[in-house]
């Protein structure tokens, strides 16, 4: 025999040995198979938490709770046999306690859930001792000292199923937002540079043009001298718009390939205190403001009335700033005359009291643009991944923009929305008026 293989045939003696010791009823080794068969069966873990508390109610008239420890480091109820699963996850009352024992607490008894110690430093949260939660039984007075060992068996296996069923979604989320954020890079910055290569290449040729003038234009006030007076002043102008474009592009650089974004899958918000009309709309509108001018698109900035200046806000200024990239973007190619002709796109912002609640105030960003309402069959649609309205006129696009809108304002704590109005249509998001920054490299530091 391989000796690969007399390792693995040891272990299973071990356990076969284990398991003869331990000397399950006919009940019990009935519910760990079933236990077994269903947490293959379901894979979601909703379902997973269900299945552990179901088991013990089912095969042995027994209630339980199920509390699992969360990423800032306490209990939670996910689930019991009573009211089922517990979607806002409250957490644990006092007495409830993270031991590595299990122990009895007036009318139950407690068992520590472990997960795999090979895995342990991929769980989301510290797991100290590889304890991930806490099993409550009850009532007490029917639990033997038997039944007790068994249900701490029970506890372990849940745990190490349990564990790898996070790891395994956590990975799938990984991939998702890995894909997705190739897909986000592709549309805000690949894309984008094809207009900076293409300015770069007329810089060039009018580069070449000016070294022949200057080499045949002797008479100052010649009409060759003034062509390259001209030329100097478009070059400046071409410069400007190139140092614009390279700004931006690295702003979407920094933001969108950032190491946390990586390690925690998910955007991760490096907020700064921002005066978002002047640092952010403002150098964006400056970028589109040639394609606008092509189409014919008047810009107005009569849509709501809050002095930015008045309101500086933590965000997440790179992010943000790619936000309104997608709304302008949109604005050149989705823009149409309204019915009196006139066709413009228009910003601006509006405080909503108490929007997210008692003393917490809102901040509403809209793009309006005129032209015909959105389709009411496309709008439940319009901000989710890949999807492309019905009226979208051949305009090339990848269906990504209004994604990627709403994944970053939700990433901030807000709600994007879209609403018909006179005449065209609002694209707004709301965030919360937030003015304290988070501390400077406080989420990288945490991510490292």
């Amino acid at each position: 025999m391989a000796a690969d293989l007399e390792t693995v045939m040891e272990r299973v003696r071990e356990k076969r040995q284990a398991f003869q010791e331990y000397a399950f009823d006919r009940l019990e080794d009935d519910a760990l198979k079933t236990f077994f068969d269903l947490a293959q069966e379901y894979e979601t873990l909703d379902n997973f938490y269900r299945v552990s508390v179901a088991i013990l109610l089912e095969f042995f008239g027994l209630d339980s709770r199920l509390y699992l420890l969360c990423a800032e480091g306490h209990l939670q109820l996910v689930c019991d046999s009573i009211k089922g699963l517990y979607p806002d996850k409250p957490q644990a009352p006092a007495h409830i306690r993270l031991e590595s024992q299990a122990y009895e607490l007036e009318n139950s008894w407690l068992a520590p859930i472990r997960g795999n110690l090979l895995l342990v430093d991929r769980l989301p949260f510290y797991a100290k001792e590889q304890l991930i939660g806490m099993l409550e039984v009850f009532p007490l007075e029917r639990l033997t000292e038997r039944r007790c060992f068994f249900l701490q068996k029970y506890a372990n296996r849940l745990g190490y199923n349990l564990h790898n069923k996070i790891i395994a979604w956590q990975n799938i989320q990984h991939i998702r937002f890995i894909n997705s954020l190739v897909g986000d890079i592709e549309h805000n910055i690949i894309i984008p540079n094809i207009s900076l290569s293409l300015y770069l290449r007329h810089l060039k040729r009018k580069i070449e043009l000016l070294r022949d003038l200057q080499c045949n234009c002797p008479v100052p006030d010649s009409p060759q001298a003034v062509l390259l007076q001209q030329l100097v002043q478009e070059m400046e102008e071409d410069y400007q718009t190139l140092e614009r474009q390279y700004k931006g592009v690295s702003l979407f650089i920094e933001s969108l390939f950032r190491p946390s974004h990586f390690q925690k899958g998910q955007l991760v918000l490096r907020r700064r205190t921002t005066r978002v009309l002047s640092e952010i709309i403002q150098p964006q509108l400056k970028l589109f403001e040639p394609k606008f001018q092509e189409r014919q698109i008047a810009v107005d900035v009569g849509l709501g009335g809050v002095p930015e200046e008045e309101i500086p806000l933590s965000v997440d200024k790179g992010l943000m700033a790619q936000v309104y990239a997608n709304l302008f973007s949109n604005a050149v190619k989705y823009t149409r005359p309204n019915h009196e002709g006139r066709k413009y796109m228009s910003y601006g912002r509006e405080v909503l009291k108490d929007f997210f609640g008692p003393g917490k105030d809102g901040i509403k960003f809209n793009v309006f643009t005129s032209g015909p309402h959105i389709p009411p069959e496309d709008v439940p649609h319009i901000f989710e991944e890949g999807y492309r309205g019905s009226n979208t006129d051949a305009e090339p696009g990848t269906g990504r923009g209004l994604y990627f809108v709403r994944n970053v304002v939700e990433t901030h704590g807000g709600v994007v929305g879209y609403e018909p109005t006179p005449g065209g249509n609002n694209f707004y998001f709301v965030l919360p008026l937030v003015t304290t920054p988070e501390p400077a490299l406080a989420v990288e530091l945490a991510a490292s």
